[in-house]
């Protein structure tokens, strides 16, 4: 979808405040959505909360009272009706109705009839939450994993949602009992569900090439920055490591993993990783994409949760990524906490942080003596997990040495009839070394 199209969208925000959560959540979870929707180009103009002990599980999601309010909003005529919903005018073209509000966009997850019904009782498009968070995903995925997960949970989503349209026809010719044929909302879905077989193949083998290469890591040491989306990951990644990752005040500004090495480099080298954000409920089709994404996390020796120091829900951004954690079986995994843009915080409240966090880091990603004291940090965790060994090989030797060379430090050589080096290095690189060099001495 096209920028331009985005733009002539006048949208309004609605929630329903039910009784499992408090208001300051609900404020909170439309904060959010409003700014995934800027970072779609789209501004809400309007905002409606209901407040009812019930939920949102009614047909139209909001009661009968929010729903006139909602189509005195959009021009609607705030009832249910049979048929197909009031036709708009197409992007670009003149609208008579144009100071309308044209988009509704819900704070939560609705079921296929509580959408039609919605957009039968409003006459303008309706968007859910999971449906806005699709719509940033596909605009930020880059690789081919991103943009297969992202397509994947798209399908996903769209399949329940298919239902008879008036543009759609009655039947076409094929299968169905009595050579009657399938209908077209039948062939649709199973075209959908062809292709999410399809895209999860893809993604499979993928995944073979991911765990080779993840394999391969296990002889270099690797941290994973992860933690709530726009804490100021990449900022911190471009710190330690110098490279051009993209940094941007938006959430979800980039998907999938990025790894580079610590800068300068250091022997043996360090790797960092920069993760995918997390969010606040997650959408139930993203939750296997964001699994499959955070997967680098599983080689990593050393989780650094970033969280955003001067937001007021850092406790519950911190809370929803240790859950991440534990889901993903790396609760046993060494982890770090470092409170991020500690600079946006007074000095009162950088006391009550220290109190209540005694071991975190408190630094702010655009400071370089604060990445200088981060990196040192990381070289001495590694170091103490260094073993060193004598080795004793020929010199046809050498191209093993030379070929583990990153991943080891060369304390001392002894070049005689034979080299002989004092190395520190990770015990499986070491068993590495000696194993080759036995057999290339047998």
């Amino acid at each position: 979808m096209t920028n331009s199209h985005f733009n002539v969208y006048r949208a309004a925000l609605i929630a329903v405040h039910g009784p499992d959560i408090t208001e300051q959540e609900t404020t909170r979870s439309m904060e959010e959505l409003a700014h995934l929707l800027r970072g779609l180009g789209i501004a809400p103009s309007h905002q409606l909360v209901q407040k009812r002990p019930t939920g949102g599980g009614v047909a139209t999601y909001l009661g009968a009272g929010k729903l006139r309010d909602l189509a005195a909003l959009t021009g609607g005529s705030g009832e249910i009706h049979r048929g197909p919903p009031k036709t708009r005018p197409k992007p670009g073209q003149p609208d008579p109705h144009a100071a309308r509000v044209n988009l509704v966009v819900v704070d939560d997850d609705l079921s296929p009839g509580q959408l039609r019904h919605l957009q039968q009782a409003t006459g303008a498009e309706v968007w859910d939450r999971t449906n806005v968070i699709l719509r940033v995903f596909e605009r930020r995925a880059q690789s081919k994993r991103a943009r297969l997960e992202v397509e994947l949970a798209r399908q996903q989503y769209d399949l329940p949602h298919i239902r008879d349209d008036e543009n759609m026809g009655d039947r076409e010719g094929g299968g169905g009992r009595a050579s009657r044929g399938n209908s077209n909302v039948a062939l649709m879905k199973q075209r959908v569900r062809d292709r999410i077989q399809q895209l999860r193949r893809e993604l499979d083998a993928l995944h073979v090439g991911d765990a080779t290469r993840r394999k391969q890591r296990a002889e270099t040491f690797t941290a994973a920055l992860i933690g709530y989306t726009n804490a100021g990951k990449s900022s911190l990644m471009r710190l330690l490591t110098g490279s051009e990752v993209l940094v941007e005040d938006k959430l979800f500004a980039t998907l999938g993993t990025t790894t580079r090495q610590l800068a300068p480099p250091t022997s043996p080298a360090v790797l960092l990783s920069d993760t995918v954000g997390f969010i606040k409920r997650l959408p139930h089709a993203l939750i296997s994409s964001f699994h499959s994404t955070l997967d680098e996390i599983h080689g990593a020796s050393l989780l650094i949760i970033v969280v955003d120091a001067a937001d007021s829900d850092l406790r519950g951004q911190l809370a929803v990524t240790r859950q991440m954690i534990a889901d993903l079986g790396e609760a046993a995994t060494p982890t770090w906490l470092v409170l991020n843009k500690i600079d946006m915080v007074s000095p009162e409240e950088r006391l009550a942080l220290r109190a209540e966090f005694p071991d975190a880091m408190a630094i702010s990603a655009h400071a370089a003596a604060d990445g200088k004291l981060l990196r040192e940090r990381l070289i001495a965790f590694f170091d103490a997990q260094l073993q060193t060994a004598r080795l004793e090989m020929s010199y046809d030797q050498q191209g093993l040495l030379a070929k583990l060379r990153r991943h080891i430090r060369v304390l001392d050589e002894d070049w005689g009839e034979t080299v002989t080096a004092t190395i520190a290095a990770k015990p499986a690189v070491i068993a590495q070394l000696r194993a080759g060099a036995e057999r290339d001495a047998s």
